[in-house]
C-alpha cells in the first residue's frame, strides 16, 4: 500500500498518477476565477460537459443572456445552444491549453457531446462529430459519443480520421473491450493510410454510480435464503465492474497489436471513471474515488464532490486488494441472479434518456428566450 504525503488529497491524486478533471462547466465559473483556482490549487486537468450539464448552467445564470442578444434575431435554438456551449469551451480549453502542451496532450481537455438523439445513428454521429471538430479548431478537445452498439462503428471512423473521442455512457466491461477495439481499429486504418497516430487522444468513460443504483435495488428486493449474501455485496457492482474494465485495459494494451501501434506512435485510449457522486447516502461521499486510484486514468468529478473530496479524500494504491475483492463480488452478485449486462444494456437506454430530456428542454427554453425577429 503506497500512501503520498500531500496536504490536498486531490493533489495526491496527481501524485500518484490519476489525473482529475472536473465534470462542469459554468459561464461564471469562467468569468470569476473559479476554474483557474481550481486548475492552480487543486490540479485540476480537465474538464467534461454533457446536455444536462449544459442545460443547468445556461437556464439558470443570466451572463447568457447578453451573448443571445448579440445573436442574430433568427438564430435557431440548435444555433444558439451551439453558440453559447463553444463560447465556454473555447474559454475553457485557452485556460488548460498549457497544461495540454506541458503534458505533451495528456491532459487539458474539454469535450463537448454530439446530440443525444444521434446515440443510435452512425452516419450521424460521424457527421455532427466532424461539423462539431471544425467549429471547435482545438487539439485540445475530445467529442463524445456514446458507447452504444452504433457507437463503436462511429468511433472507429472518427479516430481514423484524427477527430479526439471521448466514449461516454459505458457501464458493460465487454463494452468497454469493443471500445478499445474499435479504437484500435481507427488507429490501424489511420496507420494504413499514412496518417500521423501521435496527435489523436481518446478517452474511454466508464460510469460508476449508476450501476450501484441499478443492482442494489434488485438487491434489496432479496429475501429468503439470499437476504444476508445480498445485504453483503450491496455497493460493490460498480467497482466490481470497473476494476473488470482495468483487467481488460490491461490486456488488451500489452499485447502484440497495441504494441505495433504504439510503435507507430499511438497513444493508449485512457479509462476514465465517470458518475463518481455517490447516490446512496449510507456510502461514503468519496468512496469512487478513493476506491478506484488507479494510475494513468481519469477520475470526473462533480464540482460538489470535488469539495467533498478536498477535506475527505484519502487515495491509495491498492490494486491487489482491489482487484482480488472484485472477482470476488462479482462471482457472488452471479450466484445471486445478477445479469450485469442486462443492467448495462438498461442504463445505456436510461443514460441515453437521461441526456435527452434536458437537451430537448434547453432547446424549448432557448426558442422561448431568443430574439423574435426585427417587424418588417
Amino acid at each position: 500500500m503506497e500512501e503520498v504525503t500531500v496536504a490536498n488529497p486531490l493533489l495526491q491524486l496527481r501524485a500518484l498518477g490519476e489525473s482529475v478533471w472536473l465534470d462542469d462547466i459554468s459561464r461564471g465559473m469562467l468569468e470569476d476565477g473559479s476554474l483557474t483556482r481550481l486548475v492552480r490549487d487543486d490540479g485540476i486537468a480537465g474538464l467534461t460537459s454533457n446536455p444536462a450539464i449544459f442545460a443547468h448552467s445556461i437556464m439558470n445564470d443570466p451572463r447568457y443572456g447578453a451573448q443571445i442578444a448579440r445573436l442574430p434575431p433568427a438564430a435557431s435554438a440548435m444555433a444558439l445552444y451551439e453558440e453559447l456551449a463553444l463560447a465556454d469551451l473555447h474559454d475553457a480549453a485557452a485556460l488548460l491549453r498549457p497544461l495540454y502542451d506541458s503534458s505533451r496532450g495528456g491532459d487539458g481537455y474539454i469535450s463537448m457531446e454530439v446530440s443525444p438523439h444521434l446515440a443510435y445513428d452512425t452516419a450521424g454521429s460521424v457527421a455532427e462529430a466532424k461539423r462539431l471538430w471544425a467549429r471547435l479548431q482545438l487539439p485540445n478537445a475530445l467529442i463524445k459519443i456514446p458507447g452504444t452498439a452504433a457507437g463503436l462503428p462511429a468511433i472507429r471512423d472518427l479516430i481514423a480520421a484524427g477527430i479526439n473521442v471521448n466514449v461516454t455512457l459505458l457501464f458493460s466491461p465487454q463494452r468497454y473491450r469493443e471500445v478499445v477495439q474499435a479504437y484500435m481499429d481507427g488507429l490501424a486504418a489511420r496507420a494504413a493510410a499514412g496518417a500521423s497516430l501521435g496527435s489523436v487522444a481518446s478517452v474511454a468513460s466508464f460510469f460508476l454510480s449508476r450501476i450501484d443504483t441499478a443492482v442494489d435495488r434488485q438487491l434489496d428486493a432479496m429475501g429468503g435464503a439470499t437476504q444476508g449474501e445480498a445485504r453483503a455485496v450491496r455497493g460493490t457492482a460498480a467497482l466490481a465492474s470497473a476494476w473488470r474494465a482495468y483487467e481488460i485495459s490491461e490486456e488488451l494494451y500489452s499485447g502484440a497489436r497495441w504494441r505495433e501501434l504504439a510503435a507507430a506512435g499511438a497513444r493508449p485510449q485512457r479509462l476514465l471513471w465517470a458518475s463518481t457522486s455517490t447516490k446512496d447516502p449510507s456510502f461514503s461521499p468519496v468512496k469512487y474515488i478513493d476506491e478506484l486510484v488507479v494510475p494513468d486514468t481519469v477520475s470526473t468529478v462533480p464540482l460538489e464532490t470535488l469539495d467533498i473530496y478536498r477535506q475527505r479524500g484519502q487515495p491509495q494504491l491498492q490494486l491487489p486488494q482491489h482487484l482480488a475483492r472484485a472477482a470476488s463480488d462479482r462471482a457472488a452478485l452471479g450466484r445471486l441472479g445478477i445479469d450485469m449486462e442486462a443492467v448495462a444494456r438498461q442504463l445505456e437506454s436510461e443514460g441515453v434518456s437521461k441526456f435527452i430530456e434536458p437537451f430537448d428542454k434547453l432547446q424549448q427554453w432557448l426558442e422561448a428566450h431568443r430574439q423574435a425577429p426585427a417587424p418588417t
